[in-house]
């Protein structure tokens, strides 16, 4: 759970221990009562899981696609250049040219640590990335083999 905030952290646990109580219940009734009764309350409890499960899945996949604006990325550039993510293998002025395979690209939070909350902040003339930088040929007749 490395690299987890405290609250999902929490609710990896209390998932844990809630599919634990339930086995635990379910086990009661097929003894307690019997096993068709069990049968029943399992297929009810799955069905419900199941459907708490979409609305989760659904939920998570919407904030996620609402992009950068979401996960706290700051981006500003004030005469200069500022990237949230990587800038890899790119060829800036008169005759430079990169060669060869595009380097892997690593992910933004990569840099910093987490999961991408990343403030990045570039003043005039300056360059400055959210993530690695690397393989860039930049300047006049500069090249990346």
């Amino acid at each position: 759970m490395a690299g987890m905030s405290g609250a999902a952290r929490g609710a990896v646990w209390a998932a844990a221990v809630s599919a634990g109580l339930i086995a635990v219940g379910l086990a009661v009734i097929v003894a307690v009562v019997d096993l068709d009764t069990g049968d029943r309350t399992a297929s009810i409890i799955g069905a419900v899981l199941a459907a708490v499960g979409l609305v989760v899945s659904v939920l998570a996949l919407a904030r996620q696609s609402r992009g950068d604006s979401s996960s706290g990325r700051r981006v500003q550039a004030e005469r200069g250049v500022a990237a949230g993510g990587n800038v890899a293998n790119n060829a800036i002025g008169r005759n430079s040219r990169v060669d060869g395979s595009a380097s892997p690209a690593a992910s933004p939070g990569a840099a910093t640590g987490d999961s991408g909350a990343v403030d990045v902040q570039a003043g005039p003339g300056g360059v400055a990335a959210g993530g690695d930088i690397a393989g860039n040929a930049i300047g006049d007749d500069s090249q990346v083999r």
